[in-house]
């Protein structure tokens, strides 16, 4: 037998060699390639997993008194009217800061508390009060002396309003609304808001002397010595007036004060803020 019969055989064998050796070097490249990606994609996760967990978790909770936050989870959360039908258009929820008014939005505040649809309430309150009393004796008695009292008590709250809100707190820069304290005991808040008759907010937010409403009460009830009776224009009856003027303010802002408890806790908060109300 020659040499090239001998090298024949061995070289068809390795033709047949090679091509199973690449096929099974293919799956083997293939799973390799299978589990370094795995790998890397488990790692990838990890430092994913780790990246989140030393994140801050989000807060979700809106802070006290935040924009949009339902009044029923905040106190001294105010509305625009009182059981949906005294202004209520000066008075401040707690705990909220508000820009300073212009001498405008003073005077609208003076323009919506006189001639609003329910500025009647008071005026009407005082003309049976002055009445029963016989504090005008000239005015007399029954519906015709009631009308006279009424009318003149109109004049008397609206001349104050001007005064008080308007006029005064642009001369002394003084803030007039009602700011709510909404926080600590019965007694602290009652003394608080009768506080507010002797003491204010400076249009810069200083408390100060309350001068606008001390002043204004007082010139409002010496106005009224204009259209009143001669015989009633005497200093008493002009002390009194100012003291009742005063004093009635004094009232409203308990009220104000305890009305955002007496809303949530009596009526629910059913006397919510629409837009209609105002």
């Amino acid at each position: 037998m020659s040499l090239a019969g001998l090298t024949a055989p061995a070289s068809l064998a390795a033709q047949q060699t090679e091509p199973s050796v690449a096929a099974s070097a293919v799956p083997y490249a293939s799973t390799v390639a299978t589990s370094v990606s795995g790998a890397d994609l488990q790692a990838t996760g990890a430092t994913a997993q780790s990246s989140s967990a030393n994140q801050p978790a989000p807060q979700n909770q809106a802070a006290p008194n935040s924009p949009g936050q339902n009044p029923q989870d905040s106190n001294g959360q105010q509305t625009k009217r009182i059981l949906g039908i005294v202004p209520n258009f000066r008075a401040v929820s707690a705990d909220q800061k508000l820009p300073p008014q212009s001498a405008k939005e003073k005077f609208i505040d003076a323009t919506e508390d006189s001639f609003d649809y329910s500025s009647i309430f008071f005026p009407a309150v005082v003309a049976g009060y002055n009445m029963a009393e016989d504090k005008t004796p000239q005015f007399h008695q029954g519906a015709a002396g009631f009308a006279r009292y009424f009318w003149h008590s109109a004049v008397d709250q609206t001349s104050e309003n001007y005064m008080v809100e308007f006029i005064y707190p642009t001369v002394t820069h003084e803030d007039g609304r009602y700011y709510t304290l909404g926080h600590g005991g019965f007694l602290k808040r009652t003394g608080y808001a009768l506080s507010r008759a002797v003491v204010t907010r400076t249009d810069s937010g200083k408390e100060t002397f309350n001068f606008s409403e001390v002043l204004g009460a007082g010139s409002a009830a010496g106005l009224s010595n204009l259209y009143c009776p001669s015989q009633s224009r005497t200093l008493g009856n002009t002390g009194s007036q100012w003291g009742l003027d005063i004093g009635i303010d004094a009232g409203v802002f308990v009220f104000r004060e305890f009305w955002p408890d007496i809303n949530r806790h009596v009526f629910r908060n059913k006397y919510s803020d629409t837009p209609a109300q105002k």
